[in-house]
This record gives C-alpha cells, structure tokens and sequence, in this order.
C-alpha cells in the first residue's frame, strides 16, 4: 500500500462512499475504505477522526468560502445579495467529483441514520457561519439568522439539482445554487 501518495484524501471520501453505497454504512469498515483506497489504515486516520467524518470533509472549506464570499460581498449589499456572493464563492470550489459522488453519497445518506443526524449538524454549522459573517457586517440577528438559513437551502437545494441533471448540462453549481436562492427569495414573499 502507498503511505505517502499524493490525493490520499479524496481516495479515501471516493473509497468510502463507494463502499458505502455497495454495502451499507453499518457493514462498512475503516480497514476496508483505507485498503479500497490503497492507504493505510494510519494513513485514514491522519485525514479522518473516524468514518463517519468523511462525509463532512469539505465542511471546513466550504464554510469558510461561503462566509468569505459573504465578507467581501459589497458594502452596500443587502443580506441576501451577501449569501450570494458567499454561495457563488463556495460553488466555485465543487467540481466534477463532487458531481459524480454526489447520488452516491444521498443514498448513502438516506439509508443510515447516523449518517443523516451527521449530515442535518452539517447544515446547522453551515447556516452558523452565514449567519455569523452576516453579523459581522452589520446585520441584525433576526436577520442574518434568516438569511443564513435561506443560504443553507439554496446550496442544498442547487446542489441537488446540478448534480441530478444531465451530464450534458455543463452549468456550474454556481448557477443552480443562485438559481435556489431566487426562488426561495420569490416564494419568501407568498409567506405573508
């Protein structure tokens, strides 16, 4: 097995929801996605708490692309042009890959319970850092809250539909998740 190869980290999120998906979660070893992925089992544990944190790899990332998209967003911009530019920001950074895992890591998901209690703390965290960076530029807390959680949507909701749609759809995350956000801006509306 390699020790030191070069992408050990995505073999291993690629490994593991592969394995997943094949078997189950509950029936999925750490052993078995270290060796599905040519690593050793240190190697896993040097990238990962343990297996349940690989579907939250890219939490980190994600949530500082999104609140550094919402920081940089224009002075005069309102919150939810903020999360716009925080979800344009952290789309940016998903690419084929998380394209091509992303029906394999939903069924993964829907047929674990810890994996959807994992997945539903990753939101929550999601919409805690948009939220956060709202305040930070000022707006109140009502507000931010609101704004961060409509965020928290919008990526869930593009993300599900760029990576459900034909392969020969070449528009980028980016362009479904602002898409969300508009409809939830527009059906926010209705709510009266």
């Amino acid at each position: 097995m390699a020790r030191w190869e070069p992408g050990a980290r995505e073999r291993l999120v690629v490994a593991a929801v592969d394995l997943f998906t094949e078997q189950g979660y509950d029936a999925t070893t750490v052993a078995q996605i270290a060796e599905r992925a040519g690593v050793t089992k240190s190697t896993f544990f040097r990238h990962f708490p343990d297996k349940r944190e690989l579907l939250v790899a890219g939490q980190e990332t994600l949530s500082r692309l999104l609140t550094e998209g919402i920081a940089e967003a224009p002075a005069d911009a309102s919150p939810l042009e903020a999360v716009a530019a925080g979800l344009e920001r952290a789309s940016s950074a998903m690419g084929p890959m998380s394209r091509e895992l992303a029906p394999r890591l939903k069924a993964a998901v829907a047929a674990s319970a810890e994996l959807q209690e994992r997945d539903a703390l990753k939101s929550v965290s999601l919409a805690a850092a948009m939220t956060n960076a709202l305040t930070a530029r000022g707006t109140p807390d009502p507000i931010a809250a609101l704004a961060g959680e409509l965020g928290v949507l919008a990526f869930k909701r593009g993300y599900a539909q760029w990576s459900e749609a034909d392969r020969d759809d070449k528009d980028e995350l980016a362009v479904h998740t602002l898409a969300a956000l508009n409809e939830l801006r527009a059906a926010s509306t209705s709510l009266g």
